[in-house]
């Protein structure tokens, strides 16, 4: 029996993916878990329809985040912090400051857990600080601290 797969099954294939099971597995067991539908014609269509749609949404997705790297890449942003002595700060500059200042130098709107930080800045001076645009692209921009 031809079914499609609503949801990952382990050893089996992932979620729209049409297989060929026993009906026994596929009656027992697949179908009322919600695991998967039989494959009729109707439902097959309806399924590759689905997957282009998706696939049109990630290459969207994609294109724009190549055009938010290009505004990123290169760009200087610079942070006042109070310092001390040998120039080490009072606290620290974390990744949420920077996604601040994007905001509002920028206008440009980066979740804090997507700028890599391997652990927050406590000196004065320049940083290159990459920003993950998207799973496969990365931005690199400077980081400015200066004192107060």
């Amino acid at each position: 029996m031809k079914v499609i797969l609503i949801q990952e099954v382990k050893n089996l294939g992932k979620a729209g993916e049409i297989k060929e099971v026993s009906d026994g597995y596929a009656r027992n067991f697949l179908i009322p878990r919600g695991l998967a539908e039989e494959a009729t014609k109707g439902k097959v269509k309806e399924s590759e329809e689905k997957k282009l749609k998706m696939q049109r949404k990630k290459e969207k997705e994609l294109s724009e985040a190549e055009k938010l790297k290009e505004k990123l890449q290169g760009k200087t942003i610079s942070i006042k912090a109070r310092a001390g002595g040998a120039d080490r700060l009072f606290g620290a500059v974390t990744s949420r400051e920077i996604s601040e200042i994007l905001q509002q130098e920028l206008g440009i709107v980066i979740d804090k857990k997507k700028i890599e930080l391997p652990q927050p800045i406590k000196q004065l001076g320049e940083y290159k600080v990459k920003v993950k645009v998207y799973p496969s692209i990365q931005a690199e921009i400077k980081v400015i601290v200066a004192a107060e």
